[in-house]
Formats: C-alpha cells, structure tokens, sequence
C-alpha cells in the first residue's frame, strides 16, 4: 500500500475548525453590511399599525367573551 506523502495529508482538525470558524465570521460581517434599517418615521408608524391592530382584536375579543357569557346565563336561566 502507497504511504501518503506529506503534502497529501489534510490538516489537523483545529487548523480546518479555525478556516471555518473564520469564514463563519466573515460571512456574517457580509451579512450584516446588506441590513437595511428602517427610517424612524417607518418604525413609528408600523408601530403605530400594531398598536392599533391590538386595539381591535383586544375589542373583539372583549365583545365575544361578553356574548358568549351572556348566552350562557341566559340558557342557564332558561333551564
């Protein structure tokens, strides 16, 4: 069997785990370069949409569990 020549050999595992954590780093810096933040005018009013699309389920909400409780006392009374 042919003995492999030392140019042939694969590094030792912490040169090929630093080459990976080091391109792992570098790609997250590439990353990052390419977010877009929002205007703060944009924050505020997709703020402002949340805030009140809570308001409307929160009322719906409300306004089920009132039914349904009215329901229910008004079948308990009835029998």
């Amino acid at each position: 069997m042919a003995k492999k020549k030392e140019s042939e050999k694969k590094p030792n595992i912490f040169k090929r785990m630093g080459k990976g954590i080091a391109k792992f780093f570098r790609d997250i810096k590439g990353e990052i370069k390419k977010i877009v933040w929002p205007t703060p005018k944009a924050t505020f009013v997709s703020t402002g949409i949340v805030l009140l699309s809570m308001l409307i389920v929160g009322v719906l909400i409300s306004a089920l569990d009132y039914g349904l409780h009215f329901l229910l006392g008004f079948l308990m009374h009835v029998a």
